[in-house]
């Protein structure tokens, strides 16, 4: 495929229901989009692609009147519409669900699902009404609380969910989902495919963000293709464009993917990381967990199973109750995050970089030195940043971290690069036990690649790796031995190989029967969702 423009119309008699043309948008003199093009028609499911920091997300905020665009006309079949904002756009049938969850966590489902909606009785809201209606509409997504859970307690997979839920009551034309799958799992996928598959048969219009390109293809007919803010795909049809074509469109040349694992098993050292028995305030009972260094241990199941709640008792974040837990062959007590680096060199990449992983409106330096500090602290406490940079810039530039400067905030960043940042804080740390979060949720195919081979060469180096995915292929790509967990407990372990297709029954087989045994209800549901 040549590196340029291609046109490729809807199909013959297709109706347009959202067209944007030759938009052009700058921040700050910097240009981040010019002469972007998108058609959408009636009753089709649009992929729209790009590196981080191509300009999709940008372009869905100005098809939402999140921004206003500098040159360009919108229309809504055939007329030109202004969006002054997103309720300008809502009225017009037009909804999204962003990359970054919006939710109210102090609020119950509910009441996030109908805010500025909640049915009223004689001038009062009615809660009674509001928990009705939103019950459908959970359930429809898969969530099956109560709706009167407030959202604090879902996880970040099931947030996304109720993200999505909180798009389908708008009963919309125009639905544009910025990377709706990043936190969800294959099984969770394969619902939401279902509910998407409706839509674009009753007539409603997507456009569907994802860096998982196998999502794209069992989704979409036709994608659109950003680079640097400009059109290199515009609508063509995804039978006549290989995987290979469209990374090739996205990064501007041709990069040969990482393809690791299970063809040789790398010699694991000693047992680093052990739980025996351990339980959690969270509700983990009996757990038993090792991993060696110089190992990736994936860690996988449905969303809400346990794995990151895990992953944050051990680092501290949550109280175990029962049991024990070691490292490097002596029992350890682990009171917070700050505890567990400086006195067991155990790092966590988070899965909420935004929340948890960075502090935004710091620069690179100090999100990534801030781990170092108390090592490098000169009396009365003194960090100089000259003594700061020698071991920040290594990390850096071992990820390729995309920067003007070191002094630039983490939050004008792509969302790869701030990925990439978060890692690179517990590298320059030298953290001899690194629990990686859903470390590629929301970045592209380059940057995931890129993550890729960091996690494979610090296990080689003898680091030892916790890898917690939602991503059964990432999981069975690049770990040595799986843990399927669910209901906050161990249902199976496997041994890696890269043989996705029978690890992929056997760890749907060990969900599905621990499902049953706990919910016998969700039959359906879980063993409804075919292996792919």
């Amino acid at each position: 495929m040549n590196d340029q423009l291609r046109e490729a119309p809807g199909a013959k008699g297709s109706i347009p229901t959202l067209v944007l043309q030759n938009i052009s948008k700058a921040f700050g003199g910097v240009a981040a989009l010019t002469d972007a093009s998108l058609e959408l028609v009636r009753g089709e499911i649009h992929a729209l692609i790009g590196e981080n920091g191509a300009g999709k997300s940008t372009l869905i905020n100005i098809a939402t009147g999140v921004h206003r665009p500098d040159r360009g006309t919108i229309r809504i079949g055939e007329q030109v519409v202004h969006f002054s904002s997103p309720g300008a756009a809502a009225e017009h049938g037009v909804a999204v669900v962003h990359q970054e969850r919006n939710l109210v966590r102090k609020f119950s489902l509910a009441e996030n699902l109908l805010l500025g909606r909640q049915p009223v009785n004689k001038g009062l809201v009615s809660y009674r009404k509001m928990v009705e209606d939103a019950a459908p509409w959970l359930e429809r997504v898969g969530l099956r609380f109560d709706p009167r859970t407030e959202a604090s307690q879902l996880s970040p997979g099931q947030a996304q969910l109720l993200e999505i839920a909180k798009a389908l009551t708008r009963r919309c034309q125009v639905l544009l989902l910025d990377e709706p799958t990043s936190s969800i799992t294959d099984a969770e996928f394969e619902h939401l495919v279902g509910i998407l598959r409706e839509l674009r048969d009753s007539g409603t219009s997507i456009v569907f963000v994802s860096h998982k390109l196998e999502e794209v293809y069992a989704l979409c007919s036709r994608a659109t293709v950003l680079r640097d803010g400009r059109n290199v795909l515009n609508g063509a049809p995804l039978s006549e464009v290989s995987q290979g074509d469209i990374v090739r469109a996205m990064v501007g040349r041709h990069i040969e993917l990482f393809a690791s694992g299970g063809a040789t098993k790398r010699a694991a050292g000693p047992a680093h990381l052990e739980l025996r028995g351990v339980s959690t305030e969270l509700g983990h009972h009996g757990v038993d967990l090792t991993v060696h260094r110089g190992e990736i241990v994936g860690l996988y199941g449905l969303v809400g199973a346990g794995r990151t709640e895990l992953a944050r008792a051990i680092v501290g974040l949550a109280k175990i109750t029962g049991g024990e837990l070691r490292v490097a062959g002596k029992p350890a007590k682990v009171r917070n995050p700050y505890d567990a680096l400086r006195h067991h060199r155990i790092g966590y990449v988070s899965e909420d970089r935004k929340d948890e992983g960075l502090i935004l409106t710091h620069s690179i330096s100090r999100n990534v030195g801030m781990t170092v500090w108390k090592r490098l602290e000169a009396k009365f406490g003194w960090i100089s940043e000259t003594r700061v940079r020698p071991h920040i810039a290594p990390p850096l530039q071992r990820l390729d971290v995309r920067m003007h400067r070191v002094s630039q905030p983490v939050g004008s960043l792509s969302g790869g690069n701030q990925q990439k940042v978060s890692a690179a804080k517990w590298i320059a740390a030298e953290a001899e036990l690194l629990i990686f979060d859903e470390p590629t949720v929301g970045i592209d195919v380059a940057a995931k690649d890129a993550m890729h081979r960091l996690i494979a060469e610090l296990a080689d180096d003898g680091t030892a790796i916790l890898l917690i995915s939602s991503d059964l292929r990432e999981v069975v790509q690049l770990a040595d031995r799986i843990v399927v967990m669910g209901d906050f407990r161990i249902l199976d372990e496997l041994e890696g190989g890269g043989q996705y297709a029978p690890i992929s029954e056997r760890v749907m087989q060990a969900i599905t029967a621990a499902t049953l045994a706990a919910q016998p209800d969700e039959h359906d549901a879980i063993a409804g969702s075919p292996v792919h």
